[in-house]
């Protein structure tokens, strides 16, 4: 065997090998779940992920046939190839003449690469319908806003005084339809929850929409997938889905201003809160703080990170992030708050209580 046939016979055993790790790669999810909260397009938990696996491996497993065929016929044509050496005079008698032969096989090849993308096509198109079909009575109606580098959501169910906001963090019923409006207030974001449904683009000036349904409780993280600056890979989005009954208490406590602080140094917190820069773009709904430049801290300490995902959400971390948020993620538009530790603490106390 020549070492080109050897070279080439490699690349059809890596293909094989490659088509059948993918084709068991829900046995082997099955046998050994991803952590809470990673996310993984092979780990649908919705149908709009479902088809959209689907559709990806009929793109997969059609274009590694083709391109396992290609490598066949070649391998076949080389070896009925005569062989010569450095003597071998040059055989120039085929150049004018007529060969219906390989004109065959390049007409089929060209019907059937026809046909295969004709199939790649119905596929997409029926995939788009199938997405189109998800069923959205009752659905949970939420705006995201996409900023740099963190995200708005605004619940619209009910009437004016029943809406709330919230940020970086998604909070859904089980095996019920959700309604994301999606817009960008400043460049061009792409949400994409891989769990739970594909790609959609946050253009400026303009609205898209998203549907999709979680099918079983858990915590899906979503990502920015349109580069959009400095801290592009720390805009993440976690999705919690929950049984009704506890979404329904979700949303009644979110809707609720914030408690107001018990404990002398919380309430001293409150105070400095309100006098300082954090009331220039901070929320606390119930209080005098009512900027909009930044997420809203009505209940911040009932969500599980800081940042859009880049700190956990513990009293430490959001010391250090209040003290200095470009050490965490440099080039984000909150700036380093200069507080007496006495002071910190008092805000990490007063806020620590917004649940």
């Amino acid at each position: 065997m020549t070492p080109m046939m050897n070279l080439f016979l490699r690349f059809v055993a890596a293909l094989v090998l490659a088509v059948l790790m993918l084709s068991l790669s829900d046995y082997a999810l099955a046998a050994n779940p991803l952590p809470e909260g990673a996310h993984n397009v092979l780990d649908t938990m919705g149908p709009q992920a479902g088809h959209i696996l689907d559709l990806w491996r009929v793109f997969l497993y059609l274009c590694c046939a083709v391109f396992a065929l290609i490598l066949l016929a070649l391998l076949y044509f080389l070896r009925r190839q005569p062989r010569g050496d450095a003597g071998t005079p040059p055989e120039l008698g085929f150049v004018d003449a007529p060969e219906p032969a390989p004109r065959r096989h390049v007409t089929r090849a060209v019907i059937a690469s026809t046909l295969g993308l004709v199939a790649l096509i119905v596929a997409s198109v029926f995939t788009d319908r199938a997405l189109a079909r998800l069923p959205l009575t009752g659905a949970v109606n939420i705006d995201v806003t996409g900023h740099q580098w963190w995200w708005t959501a605004r619940y619209r169910n009910g009437g004016p005084d029943e809406e709330f906001n919230t940020a970086n963090e998604l909070v859904v019923p089980v095996g019920k339809p959700v309604i994301v409006n999606l817009k960008s207030d400043d460049v061009i974001h792409s949400m994409w929850l891989p769990n739970l449904a594909g790609k959609k683009d946050l253009i400026p000036g303009r609205s898209a929409s998203l549907q999709f349904r979680a099918d079983k409780p858990g915590v899906y993280r979503g990502q920015c997938v349109e580069f959009c600056g400095l801290q592009h890979a720390q805009m993440t989005l976690h999705v919690f889905a929950v049984p009704q009954e506890q979404f329904d208490a979700w949303v009644q406590g979110q809707r609720q201003p914030a408690a107001e602080p018990a404990d002398p140094r919380a309430q001293r917190g409150k105070q400095l809160f309100q006098s300082v820069s954090c009331a220039m773009c901070h929320a606390v709904q119930g209080t005098l703080a009512g900027a909009q430049r930044g997420p809203d801290l009505t209940h911040v300490a009932s969500r599980k990170t800081l940042a859009a995902g880049a700190l956990p959400n513990t009293p430490e971390d959001l010391a250090a992030w209040i003290r200095n948020p470009q050490l965490y993620k440099p080039g984000s538009s909150m700036p380093a708050t200069p507080l007496s530790q006495e002071d910190l603490d008092a805000i990490v106390a007063y806020l620590g209580g917004l649940k």
